[in-house]
C-alpha cells in the first residue's frame, strides 16, 4: 500500500517519521511516546497505525479535550493508562493586578528556553489564570529556567492534570463564494481582504495550513482545513457545499472568538 497517496507532499517528511515509529514498536515490543502532537499530526499517525493489525495508539494530552496530545504507540497486548504520557501541568504565578500576559508572550517565552514546540502541550488562558502542559522530561529545565514572561518576573508551580483549565473552541460562522479553492483566494474571502494582500500574507510566511507553513498561494484548501494567520487568528474551512449556477465554490467557513 502506499501510504504517502492518501497525504498532502508537505506530511512526507512526518509520515516517514511516523512509519519509523511503528516499525521501532514491532520490531522492540515495546511502546514509542511521541512529543506533543497538533491534530492533523494524530491523524496522520491514527492513519498509519490503523494499517497496522498488531499495533495501537492512544492520545493524551492531558485533559480529553486538548488539542495537542502525546501519542503512546504499542503493541496491541500492553495496557496503558495516563501515567505512561508523562505529562505535567504548570501553572504560572505573576502580579496579576499590575500585569496583563497572553498566549503568545507565553508561547514566546517558553520557545526561548531553546526547546522544540512539540516538548509544550496546550497554553491555557481564562481570565488571569495562565497554564501550560509540558512533557515530563524537561519540566525541572523549565521550572528552573523560565523566571520571565513579557515584562512580568513569574515563579511556576506544578499541579495535578485534574486541575487543568477547561478550554472550548468557539466559531463564528460566515459563508461566502470563491473562484477556487485556492488558498489565497479562501484567505481573501475568509478576512474580507483583497487577493493580493492575502497573497502577501502567504508569502512572507504569515500563514499555516493545519499547521504546517504554506508559502504557495496556490495550494488546494479542503473541508476542515485550519488556517492560522499570524495577526488574524485562526479560520476553519468548515463545509464546501458545491458549485453556484455561476460555477463558484459556496463554503462556510468559521473564524475563531
Amino acid at each position: 500500500m502506499n501510504i504517502y497517496q492518501h497525504f498532502r507532499i508537505e506530511e512526507r517528511e512526518f509520515i516517514d517519521l511516523a512509519l519509523q515509529w511503528m516499525e521501532y514498536v514491532e520490531q522492540t515490543y515495546s511502546s514509542k511516546l511521541t512529543d506533543f502532537l497538533d491534530p492533523r499530526e494524530q491523524q496522520i499517525v491514527q492513519a498509519i497505525a490503523g494499517s497496522q493489525s498488531e499495533i495501537q495508539v492512544a492520545f493524551f494530552g492531558g485533559q480529553e479535550s486538548n488539542e495537542r496530545m502525546r501519542a503512546l504507540i504499542y503493541p496491541d497486548y500492553m495496557q496503558v493508562g495516563k501515567d505512561d504520557f508523562q505529562i505535567r501541568l504548570i501553572e504560572v504565578e505573576y502580579p496579576v493586578k499590575f500585569i496583563t500576559i497572553e498566549h503568545p508572550q507565553v508561547l514566546g517565552s517558553l520557545m526561548s528556553l531553546g526547546l522544540k514546540r512539540g516538548k509544550f502541550g496546550d497554553i491555557l488562558i481564562r481570565d488571569e489564570q495562565i497554564q501550560f502542559l509540558v512533557a515530563e522530561e524537561i519540566c525541572d529545565y523549565v521550572t528552573l529556567q523560565l523566571t520571565q514572561i513579557g515584562k512580568a518576573s513569574v515563579t511556576l508551580k506544578a499541579l495535578p492534570l485534574e486541575e487543568g483549565l477547561t478550554m472550548e473552541e468557539q466559531w463564528q460562522e460566515l459563508t461566502s463564494t470563491v473562484s477556487s479553492l485556492r488558498l489565497d483566494t479562501v484567505l481573501a474571502a475568509m478576512l474580507n481582504l483583497s487577493r493580493q494582500k492575502s497573497q502577501e500574507l502567504i508569502r512572507s510566511k504569515r500563514v499555516k495550513v493545519n499547521w504546517t507553513m504554506i508559502e504557495n498561494p496556490s495550494f488546494e484548501c479542503g473541508m476542515a482545513d485550519i488556517l492560522s494567520v499570524r495577526g488574524f487568528g485562526r479560520l476553519k474551512l468548515i463545509a464546501i457545499e458545491g458549485k453556484t449556477k455561476k460555477d463558484k465554490w459556496r463554503i462556510v467557513a468559521g473564524k475563531q472568538k
